[in-house]
């Protein structure tokens, strides 16, 4: 093996480690993202998971369930986007922008 590869190696290596180290991280932070005026909001973590979910009395109407699932479903994606985008931006940082597929 050349010495370049050697290095080459080993930089992927710590780039692989530092990796691990921030979706571990990022496995801890959350976001937040709401609808309906606050209504209803959801939190999700750096894993793109659902942590809770609130919601407020008022927007529960057992007439209009319709608008619950919409302000549910509107405020989940959001809170996912905006944990991948979290995930997206902190792992960009490790890599240099560069988009490694399958690493996060």
């Amino acid at each position: 093996m050349s010495k370049g590869l050697g290095n080459i190696m080993k930089q992927a290596q710590l780039m692989q480690q530092k990796m691990a180290r921030m979706q571990e991280e990022l496995a801890q932070r959350t976001v937040e993202a709401s609808a309906g005026g606050g209504m209803v909001t959801a939190v999700a973590n750096g894993k793109q998971q659902l942590v809770s979910l609130k919601i407020e009395k008022d927007v529960v109407d057992p007439d209009d369930i319709d608008m619950l699932q919409d302000l549910v479903l509107a405020a989940v994606n959001e809170a996912i986007k905006k944990s991948q985008d979290m995930v997206q931006e902190e792992m960009g940082k490790i890599t240099g922008g560069l988009n490694i597929p399958g690493m996060f």
